[in-house]
């Protein structure tokens, strides 16, 4: 065994798990506004109100209003009680709530009565068990399809959608299904919530979910991916396998596009809430919190979790004043990773429903690529023994990452399916969008085939030479950032603020721990519940 499996890897997993575990006791106790969002989605909310914006946010918004009392307690039973007291539908009531018309306040404060509370978490209650059965049957359907028509098999090679507006969207999914994708992905534009925190923050915003009445309805969005969907099953029969689709939700919006996942049957969603933290300056709290939200709502609907490979962390090397080397960058992008891995299984995912990229994007620009990759590919295989990988070509890489990526790849691919867990191994080659993405969905196939033929062909190879250095290096890297992380707190990631207080964070004024007991979905049953 190399000398940085056994024990170096095994304080390492444990490190991450000893800091996830406290992370996420803490999260599953507290509620965001993307949380209770999501809970009006469940509850059957949906669309824009009269002024064009996404009518669930519109009408938390308007019933929170900044209180962080009123957030504590959730939104849940007042609309539930609204629901009773004005007898109309949910849909009905958001609307009057988010133009004023109605005050979720007032109905907030009949809960204190105790027969109009327990009249209250009887209605909650099945509005829940209503949008439970949606999501079971969904979760049925995709199980019955991919019987029927056959599930490809793996790794699966995809794409990214370029297009944004249906009509295309939709036009170039049925040509990448045609070319024999098994995978198509969708980038979901930018929320309200965050768009408006960037924009607050001087940060130019192209494109955003908060959409004025009248523009195009963007695929991303619940009704172009529910589009989506219908068209790849359509593509799927006349193929006679299986298509899946994924999305990638941007920061902040974690518990609502698990909504949309789990009722228009998104197969593969990408989130990580240690790269919100870390790239998209989201305030830690918030992220687990509503990445905590999203898995139990993701493992419960049978979607499967994308984990990135870790972002990039450059705060030690500023306050050092000089970069470091690829290992040590490579380390704490694992050791990023590994965390929210862990904070996904702690929450209830199984092995097979959480896919892990196996490379940071900006390995393919670095000095021996094919050995870093290696090296970083066999790190990931003995840390992850029982989960999948993933292999994401860059989308705007130099020159000479565009070159190498298809040679790297099929290096790199064998390591990955030479795990001894069953099932194990690679589970998607994505290939970027753009000119040419038939041809290299083809040779991507080609690529993945030879790659699984050469691992079933040799026995487990170990490293050596400076792949085994690389490999030694990043698991004391990472070993070390986990270390200062526990010790300095998030500090030792983020670097330390401007004038000594972290002020700023994306969501910091949005996240509370819940004061109220009751929980319409009683994700207290066990986060297996359905499987």
């Amino acid at each position: 065994m190399a000398d940085w499996q056994g024990p170096p890897l095994e304080r390492l997993v444990r490190r991450a798990e000893t800091l996830a575990g406290s992370w996420g006791a803490r999260a599953r106790l507290s509620t965001t506004l993307g949380q209770e969002r999501a809970i009006l989605r469940l509850f059957g909310v949906h669309g824009l109100d009269g002024s064009g914006q996404p009518l669930a946010g519109r009408a938390v918004d308007r019933y929170m209003s900044g209180r962080s009392g009123r957030l504590a307690a959730g939104i849940a039973l007042p609309f539930a009680m609204g629901l009773l007291e004005y007898d109309l539908g949910p849909q009905e009531l958001a609307l009057d709530a988010a133009s004023g018309a109605v005050d979720l306040g007032m109905e907030a404060e009949l809960l204190s009565e105790s027969d109009r509370r327990a009249t209250a978490e009887s209605e909650a209650t099945r509005l829940a068990e209503a949008a439970l059965d949606r999501i079971d049957a969904n979760r049925t359907a995709r199980r019955e399809l991919v019987d029927v028509m056959g599930d490809p098999g793996r790794p699966w090679i995809g794409a990214s959608l370029v297009d944004s507006s249906i009509e295309r969207a939709l036009q170039e999914a049925s040509e990448l299904v045609g070319a024999s994708a098994d995978l198509v992905r969708v980038r979901v534009p930018l929320g309200r919530e965050l768009a408006e925190q960037l924009e607050d923050a001087g940060v130019e915003v192209s494109t955003r979910q908060a959409r004025t009445t009248g523009e195009p309805t963007p695929v991303g969005s619940q009704r172009g991916l529910a589009d989506l969907r219908a068209t790849l099953d359509e593509a799927a029969a006349q193929r006679r396998a299986y298509v899946r689709l994924a999305t990638a939700a941007p920061a902040l919006s974690a518990p609502e596009q698990a909504v949309v996942a789990a009722f228009e049957r998104i197969d593969v969603m990408e989130a990580d809430p240690v790269g919100e933290i870390v790239e998209q300056g989201v305030d830690p709290d918030r992220a687990i919190a509503d990445h905590a939200f999203a898995h139990w709502l993701l493992q419960r609907a049978g979607v499967q979790l994308l984990v990135g490979a870790g972002p990039l962390v450059v705060a030690p090397d500023l306050v050092r004043g000089f970069p470091s080397d690829t290992a040590t960058r490579s380390g704490r992008a694992l050791a990023m990773q590994l965390l929210s891995v862990i904070l996904a299984r702690r929450n209830g995912f199984a092995a097979d429903q959480v896919i892990v990229d196996a490379l940071p994007a900006w390995i393919w620009d670095e000095p021996e690529p094919a050995t870093q990759a290696i090296a970083a590919v066999a790190v990931r295989r003995a840390a992850l023994p029982d989960h999948q990988l993933s292999f994401r070509e860059p989308e705007q890489p130099s020159s000479r990452g565009a070159n190498a990526w298809p040679f790297v790849l099929g290096a790199a691919l064998p390591f990955a399916a030479m795990s001894t867990a069953r099932g194990a191994g690679s589970a998607l080659v994505l290939r970027a969008p753009g000119a040419g993405v038939r041809e290299r969905i083809v040779s991507g196939r080609v690529v993945a085939r030879v790659a699984n033929e050469l691992a079933d062909a040799m026995e487990r190879p170990g490293l050596r030479g400076s792949a085994l250095d690389q490999a030694r290096a990043i698991v004391a890297a990472a070993e070390s950032i986990l270390q200062r992380l526990a010790d300095e707190g998030w500090s030792a990631v983020l670097g330390q603020p401007l004038g000594g207080a972290d002020r700023g964070r994306l969501g910091a004024d949005a996240v509370v721990e819940r004061s109220e007991a009751f929980d319409p979905f009683d994700r207290r049953l066990g986060a297996n519940l359905g499987r």
